[in-house]
C-alpha cells in the first residue's frame, strides 16, 4: 500500500509503502478512487490550530502520531471486508466515506452526532486517511451511497459539502428566504452557493479579497461578489441586500472576518462561524443582547446530514470547479492551496495498476 505521509510537521510529504491492511470484524477496506484536499489538511500539516493569544491546539496533544496519512474526503471501492461487515458492505461497490468517526459508545455517538464525540477518531485526522491507494474504514455504517457522478466530484461532499450544508441548516428557513452573506469564496463558499441554488433559496452575496474567487462566485450564482477591503463595500452590500444582512456564514474565521460580521449584521441576525483561520477578538458583551445577535460555531455535520445531502445531490447540484491531481503531487497541491492558487476544490486521484 502506497501513502503520501506527513513525517514531520511543515515538511514535504513522503511516499511510504506498507502492507495493505487486512480488515477484521466490522472493518472494510476500500481502494481509494479520489480524495479531496481540505483546509483542515493544512492545519494538520502545520501541526495544529491557532487559538489566539499565542496559544495553539497541537495535533500531537490530540493524539496524532507521525508518520500520519491525511485525507478525509474519500470516495472508494470496497475490495475486502471483515467477517462481520460482509453482509453490509457490497464488494465492488463505490461509496463516499463519512469520515467523522466517534467512539461509537458515548451518548453523543448514540444520538447520531459522532462528529461531536469527545474522543473522536476522525479519518485522516487521527486515523490514517485517503492520501493513499487504500483506506481502512472501521464500520460499514460510514459508507454512504452516492449518485451517479464522478468520484472526484463526489469526494468533496464528505467535508466541504457537509460543512456548508450543516451551516445552512443552522440558519433556519426564515433566514434562508432572504439573501445571506458568505465570507470566503474558496471551496466551501462555492459549495455553499451551489447548495443554496439546489435548495431553491434566494442566493447569497459573497465577500472575498481575491478577484479570481469573486469571479468564480458570480459564475456559481452569487447575487454579488464584493471586496471587503474596498471603501465602498458597505454601500454596495446595502444595495445588494435591501433590508440588511440577517445571516452570515463565515468560511474564514479570522479577526478580520469577525470585524466584518460585527459591522454588518442587522438586529436579530445570526453569525455562523465555520472557518478555522484562528486568532482572537475581544467581545463587547452588552452589544449581543442589545442587537439580539446569535453567534454559532459549526463543525462539519452528522452522518444523517450527509445522507440528506446526497439526497439533495440526486436532485441536481451545480458542480463547483474541481482540480484533479495524481496522488504523488499531494504536497504540491497542499502548497498551492496554502498560497490561494486553487479555485474551487483540489482532489487527489491515486494511480492504480491495471
Amino acid at each position: 500500500m502506497k501513502s503520501l505521509a506527513l513525517t514531520q510537521y511543515r515538511a514535504p510529504l513522503e511516499c511510504v509503502e506498507t502492507s495493505t491492511p487486512v480488515p477484521k470484524g466490522n472493518e472494510v477496506l476500500l481502494r481509494v478512487n479520489a480524495c479531496g484536499v481540505c483546509h483542515t489538511d493544512l492545519h494538520i500539516w502545520e501541526g495544529g490550530y491557532d487559538l489566539g493569544g499565542g496559544k495553539m491546539m497541537k495535533m500531537s496533544d490530540r493524539g496524532q502520531k507521525l508518520p500520519h496519512t491525511m485525507g478525509h474526503e474519500v470516495v472508494g471501492t470496497v475490495v475486502a471486508a471483515g467477517e462481520d461487515a460482509m453482509r453490509l458492505a457490497e464488494m465492488g461497490r463505490t461509496y463516499l466515506v463519512y469520515p467523522w468517526f466517534g467512539c461509537g459508545e458515548c451518548q453523543v455517538c448514540k444520538s447520531s452526532d459522532e462528529h461531536l464525540c469527545p474522543t473522536p477518531q476522525y479519518l485522516g485526522v487521527l486515523r490514517p486517511g485517503g492520501y493513499a491507494d487504500h483506506v481502512l474504514v472501521p464500520h460499514p455504517r460510514y459508507l454512504i451511497d452516492i449518485p451517479a457522478i464522478p468520484p472526484e466530484q463526489a469526494a468533496p461532499y464528505a467535508c466541504s459539502g457537509l460543512t456548508a450544508y450543516s451551516a445552512l441548516k443552522k440558519l433556519g428557513p426564515d433566514r434562508l428566504g432572504k439573501p445571506i452573506l458568505i465570507v470566503g469564496a474558496g471551496g466551501l463558499g462555492l459549495m455553499c452557493l451551489s447548495l443554496l441554488k439546489a435548495m431553491g433559496r434566494s442566493g447569497a452575496i459573497v465577500a472575498d479579497i481575491d478577484p479570481d474567487k469573486r469571479s468564480a462566485a458570480l459564475a456559481s450564482g452569487a447575487i454579488a461578489a464584493l471586496d471587503p477591503t474596498k471603501d465602498d463595500f458597505a454601500k454596495l452590500l446595502a444595495e445588494s441586500a435591501q433590508g440588511g444582512i440577517h445571516a452570515i456564514i463565515d468560511f474564514v474565521g479570522s479577526p478580520a472576518s469577525w470585524d466584518l460580521a460585527m459591522a454588518t449584521l442587522a438586529k436579530g441576525a445570526i453569525y455562523v462561524i465555520v472557518g478555522l483561520f484562528g486568532g482572537e477578538r475581544t467581545l463587547s458583551l452588552a452589544t449581543m443582547p442589545l442587537r439580539a445577535i446569535t453567534v454559532s460555531g459549526s463543525f462539519v455535520g452528522s452522518r444523517r446530514d450527509l445522507i440528506e445531502l446526497m439526497g439533495l445531490v440526486r436532485t441536481g447540484v451545480d458542480q463547483m470547479p474541481i482540480v484533479t491531481r495524481p496522488l504523488d503531487r499531494a504536497h504540491e497541491t497542499l502548497s498551492d492551496f496554502r498560497e490561494g492558487r486553487v479555485v474551487g476544490r483540489a482532489v487527489l486521484v491515486p494511480d492504480h495498476p491495471s
